[in-house]
């Protein structure tokens, strides 16, 4: 039997292997940034030599060092202003889109806000980096842009949400 009348589904048919892989061809990038993300702003957050202005492993210490090799020294001269500030800031948005991302809420917005994350530490702190593929920062960046065009259509509160929307009277 063919896939339309309720027959077995075979790969190229409509509702058959390739179309449930399409549907779900995100979940596995989603899962691993927003696990990725939740790690490392939690990371940042749990170690107190990180989120200090000087020492040994302080984001002022890593801004003072990329801050003559980045694409946007005025980026990384803001950070300077408040190190501990700029440190918060991104520990506590890596948390926030990794959990976005995660249970698929305001899933485009959590994906812009880690593709601009990424964005940020490419140009600051991995711009350095030759070739540029040694630095992560850059593939993170770009891995953010399918979730970005196209959300988190599937297993999500927005999923949930938009179906409940859509519900006849």
């Amino acid at each position: 039997m063919n896939g339309y009348g309720g027959g077995s589904y075979g790969l190229g048919e409509p509702g058959g292997l390739r179309e449930r892989a399409r549907e779900y061809a995100l979940l596995p990038l989603r899962l691993f940034l927003g696990v990725t993300f939740v790690y490392a702003g939690l990371d940042k957050l749990t170690d107190s030599g990180f989120l200090s202005a000087t020492g040994s492993g302080s984001i002022g210490e890593l801004m003072n060092t990329v801050r003559d090799s980045s694409a946007i020294p005025a980026l990384v001269d803001l950070a300077l202003k408040s190190p501990e500030g700029f440190g918060y800031a991104i520990a506590i948005g890596e948390l926030l889109v990794g959990l976005g991302t995660l249970v698929g809420l305001w899933a485009r917005l959590a994906a812009l806000g880690g593709a601009l994350i990424s964005l940020s530490l490419w140009l600051t702190v991995s711009w350095q980096s030759t070739p540029y593929y040694y630095g992560n920062d850059l593939p993170y960046m770009f891995c953010w842009v399918p979730l970005v065009l196209a959300g988190a259509p599937r297993w999500s509160l927005d999923a949930l949400i938009g179906r409940r929307n859509h519900r006849p009277s």
